[in-house]
Order: structure tokens, then sequence, then C-alpha cells
């Protein structure tokens, strides 16, 4: 943390609490706009009339309009967001936390702090990957998408660009059967309107057998799709663990087993990693493979809770991703899990 950051909690506490207060809800607003007084009280936990407070100050100030329907972020108010987020990052010490991550997984790693309330830890963790891949986007861009419940906050929390830039956004994987908003055409589709760009879909289920994915990739309208997110400039990504992802692909109990007995605890594109970073495990797929991923220029992945901790150790590293962005709770599992195995040396 910077001199001044210790300084300031030191001397004045009660202004780092303000800040605090007002970058939560600002954060909520962002999420759930428009929002009324009752509702950001109640889910973060403070009084109707320090709300009122903070939210005049807010409105004075341009980063919010209060208007009977309730509150909703200005474009000034979403800048200030941004800017927050550094300097919320700097306050918490997480920008501590990403040097040891970058450190040892040897890829670039943003943290997303934990807000006052955690149950918004998903949505937060969109937003924050939605802004930074607007950040990186540049006119006439492919972007290839996987699905997911994570990829699909992602989505959500993308607000509309200003200007046009062209992009394509594409499915890098096809679906595995599951609800239609977490599947990689609809959240193609989605971040595409945002960007004002096109989009092409992928009609195809992701877990078919080899011989039927063999044929299905040589018809023109798959082949084309394909193609685009094999070239893709940027592809953003999730981590599933590997039971999970398992039991949403179909698989059987006794192959569920098998991976467990084999130490498997990851999984991105259909390979099933154990917690050495070892592929134990791959799936026949439509989709890009491991090995398409080194062609592409930027590579994101996503992953946030605890609970993915194991799978983001054994799943991401310098070999198939640049850049990984996780919340506070994954990015401190990770640490433990590290200084576990230290503790066994």
């Amino acid at each position: 943390m910077a001199d001044y950051l210790k300084l300031q909690k030191k001397i004045a506490p009660k202004l780092v609490k303000v800040v605090e207060r007002r970058y939560a809800i600002l954060r909520l607003i962002h999420r759930s706009q428009p929002i009324g007084r009752r509702s950001l009280a109640q889910s973060l936990d403070l009084s109707e009339r320090t709300i009122r407070k903070h939210l005049t100050f807010l409105s004075d100030h341009k980063f919010v309009a209060v208007t009977s329907s309730g509150a909703t972020i200005t474009r000034s108010g979403e800048s200030i967001l941004r800017e927050l987020d550094v300097y919320i990052k700097d306050l918490r010490g997480t920008n501590l936390l990403e040097e040891r991550l970058k450190a040892f997984l040897g890829v670039e790693v943003k943290v997303v702090p934990t807000g006052l309330n955690q149950n918004f830890g998903k949505e937060e963790l969109g937003r924050f990957a939605a802004d930074l891949l607007k950040s990186l986007i540049t006119y006439g861009d492919i972007i290839a998408v996987t699905g997911g419940t994570t990829l699909s906050n992602v989505a959500e929390m993308m607000t509309p660009v200003s200007g046009k830039f062209d992009i394509t956004v594409v499915p890098a994987r096809g679906g595995l059967g599951e609800g239609v908003e977490i599947q990689a055409n609809t959240i193609a589709a989605k971040i595409a309107s945002q960007f004002g760009g096109e989009y092409h879909l992928l009609h195809t289920p992701d877990n078919l057998k080899a011989e039927t994915i063999y044929t299905l990739i040589k018809e023109p309208s798959i082949k084309k799709v394909l193609d685009l997110a094999k070239n893709a400039d940027v592809l953003i990504h999730g981590v599933g663990t590997a039971e999970v992802m398992a039991k949403r692909r179909g698989m059987p109990a006794e192959k569920i087993e098998e991976l467990k007995s084999k130490g498997a605890v990851g999984e991105t594109f259909g390979y099933y990693f154990n917690q050495n970073g070892g592929i134990v495990y791959s799936t026949t797929s439509v989709g890009l493979k491991l090995s398409d991923l080194s062609k592409i220029n930027k590579v994101i992945a996503v992953a946030g809770g605890q609970d993915k901790a194991k799978a983001i150790l054994a799943s991401v590293s310098k070999k198939y991703q640049d850049l990984l962005i996780i919340d506070e709770r994954a990015a401190k599992g990770i640490l433990e899990l590290v200084d576990v195995e230290k503790n066994k040396d």
C-alpha cells in the first residue's frame, strides 16, 4: 500500500470509510439501476438516512441521477467509478496480491476488490472485466467468447460504447445444452450489441461424438465461425471446476469418478487439469483447442470465488493466457494453496 494511503487511514479513518461507502453505492447503482434508497440500504446494510446523505452528495456532483424510479449512474459516475477501482485496490492492498500472483503464474493479474456486500461479487467481477475488455478493443477486432455464468455476467455488465468499433464477436465453443442465457452464442450477441458490432452464432452443441464433430466442422457456416474464432484478436473465457464441468457435459458418474481419481480439479476448453497443471483428460468438442490459444493476441481468463482457487491454479499459465481477472477471494485462496505447497517442501 502506498505510504500516503497508510497515512490517510491513520489520520482520517472516517474519510476512508466515506469513500468506501460511496464506492459501494456507485457499484450497486451501476449493477441494479434504477434502484431506490430502500433497496440500496437493505443491500448494503446501511440506514436509509445514510444512503440519502451519500446520494445527495453523488447527485450534487453529477455522479448519479435520482428520479422517482430510483438512482441511475451517469457517464461521470462511470468514470469516477473506474478511478475509484484503482484507489480501492491500493487501499485494500490488492495490488500486492496481483504482484505475488503474477510472479507465481507468469501472467498479468487483475484482482477485483471484494465490496461491502460479498453477494455482488460475481456482478462486480463482470463489471470490471467488461470495462477492461472495452479498454482493450480497437477498430475491426475479432472477439471470441466462451459460455458460462462468469462470462454471462461480463456480458450483462457491459455498457454501450460511444462510436463505431466495427468489431465481430463469435462464440469460441459450442453449447453444452445449458440455459440459453449462459451459452456462448447469447454472450457473443450481447457483447456485440453493446459495441455496435456484428456477431456470428455457432449452431452446434459442444459435447458430440468425434465422428459427428469431424463432419460438422466441415460445414461452411460452422467452419466460418471457427475460422473467425481461431483468428480472434481477443479471447475471453471462464475457468471451471472439473466436477462441475463434467456434470454440465453430461458425463456418467463412473467417468466423473475416474477424473477425480486422476486428480482433475480444473477445466477449460474441454481439457481437464490436475493441481500441477498437467492435462489428465480432454473431450472431443466443437470450438477452440488449447493449441489455438498461442495464435491469439490477447487471451483473458476470468474467474471468481474461493471455490475456484484450485481450478484457476491448475488451468491458468503463461503457456495459454496473457491476463487473469479474479476477485479478492479467489486471489487469497490461490495464495493459500501456494503457501501450503511451499510449506510441504
